[in-house]
């Protein structure tokens, strides 16, 4: 989650500023980037526990010992939370201590695994020593939520108080699941709209093969993508498939309609998060916010609503795909090739608008609750993903040799699907790999998974 924005700029009064400010993301294909980031548990290697913020081997101690790197320090209230470079990065914490590498916005998906590959070599050479590990899955496998500790960031004491009155995961969410997800730009209302219809359409297909956590508590949760299913009961006003942004006329100023709907969290002053929940950004554009009443927001204020939202993708000055598990480095790195592939190559992108079009809410939706559960098995359109899936990886082979970035070694990014496409001749989801080693040679125990699927 984001640090929040500076409260700076002209005063918000009208819906038209809102708009403007995501309509300035909108830049020419040649100035087009890739933004990737991924969450991973830690954990102390003799009993396997989560990390706490505080001790010598807690996240504190991470965060000072990675400033060795060249990350600088960000504070709160005195407190170590996070670290940022010169080119954008920035390592931060989510609620219960997944560490969170938020990469630069990069020209190529080779620049996208060398700045993971870095990020994580240097993880392990200050975790190593403390004998700390780190471990990329979609849900914390082992621990319940009472046994993980709470970072110590002010946004996250209001969500806390305010999740369970929403859903009944809310905290599950905060606390126990990580993920991998891609930013990506466009160059117009209409290309975003197009963007942002093929990729809802398909997340459910990217939560399949990234679908890495079937364990809750030790034992099997019945699903193949846990984290997935901690989403649909969080928090009905801001999570989910967003029906509207289907319909006719869909654009900048729909989305803005939407989010002037999501009820707020907080407002950040003078270093302080300020408790607004649930209530109103309209009311703040018109002076009568309850939690300060008399002011009105900034553009930073907006900036910092936009990320309270949690659909299934999300929109601010660019596209964020939210719906994969967390996972090894090449699976990392497979994400951004598979939405780069779709969405950066126009001959993709139709493709894939033409694999989609015909689905109607209802199956999307069903489509959504199955894929927790049922992985590439689930079915639209008379089909199932695991189907689907190889007409989408083939379009996505396409659209990243058409974008023709080559390596060092002359190779194009297309060999990032390869991880992807193993998946589906393989017919089995990463979870399931997971479930087979479980009833055999991990014996009935997840603690085997901490040393094989660690970093």
């Amino acid at each position: 989650m984001s640090a929040p924005a500076k409260p700076s700029g002209e005063p918000i009064t009208s819906k038209r500023q809102l708009v403007e400010y995501i309509e300035s993301g909108c830049k020419p294909a040649e100035a087009w980037r890739i933004g990737t980031e991924h969450e991973k548990f830690g954990f102390t290697m003799d009993d396997l526990r989560p990390l706490a913020y505080e001790g010598e081997r807690g996240i504190r101690a991470m965060l000072e010992g990675l400033s060795r790197f060249g990350w600088r320090p960000v504070l709160e209230n005195g407190t170590l939370i996070a670290l940022i470079d010169d080119t954008g990065s920035s390592v931060t914490l989510e609620p219960g201590g997944q560490l969170e590498l938020s990469g630069a916005p990069l020209e190529t998906i080779h620049q996208t695994c060398v700045e993971t590959y870095t990020h994580l070599k240097q993880v392990k050479d200050v975790a190593a020593p403390l004998d700390i590990g780190f471990l990329g899955v979609g849900f914390q496998p082992k621990w319940r939520r009472e046994d993980t500790p709470w970072m110590p960031k002010g946004r996250y004491r209001i969500m806390r108080d305010y999740m369970p009155k929403r859903g009944s995961k809310g905290l599950d969410m905060m606390l126990r699941t990580c993920t991998v997800q891609v930013n990506l730009d466009f160059a117009s209302e209409a290309d975003m709209a197009r963007k942002f219809q093929v990729s809802l359409a398909l997340q459910p297909l990217a939560t399949a093969l990234f679908a890495s956590s079937p364990f809750i508590e030790g034992k099997p949760s019945g699903l193949l993508s846990t984290r997935s299913d901690v989403w649909t009961d969080t928090d009905p006003d801001r999570c989910g498939m967003l029906p509207f942004v289907f319909e006719p006329g869909f654009g900048f100023e729909r989305y803005v309609d939407y989010m002037l709907d999501v009820p707020m969290y907080f407002v950040y002053r003078d270093g302080q998060y300020i408790d607004a929940s649930g209530q109103s950004f309209r009311d703040f554009m018109a002076g009568r916010l309850p939690a300060l009443p008399g002011q009105v927001p900034t553009i930073g204020d907006w900036m910092d609503h936009l990320t309270t939202a949690f659909p299934e993708v999300r929109l601010k000055k660019y596209l964020e795909m939210r719906g994969a598990d967390s996972g090894p480095w090449r699976r990392i790195c497979a994400l951004p090739a598979l939405w780069v592939g779709l969405l950066y190559d126009t001959a993709a992108l139709d493709g894939a608008w033409d694999l989609v079009k015909d689905w109607s809410i209802e199956e999307r939706e069903r489509l959504r609750t199955a894929v927790p559960r049922e992985g590439l098995a689930a079915r639209v359109g008379g089909r199932s993903l695991e189907e689907i899936g190889e007409d989408v990886l083939d379009l996505a082979a396409i659209g990243l040799k058409n974008r023709a970035r080559l390596s060092e070694s002359g190779r194009d990014e297309s060999i990032y699907l390869e991880p992807l496409m193993a998946i589906l001749q393989s017919g089995r989801t990463p979870a399931e790999e997971m479930l087979e080693a479980y009833i055999g040679r991990w014996q009935g125990s997840v603690d085997p998974l901490f040393a094989e699927y660690a970093y």
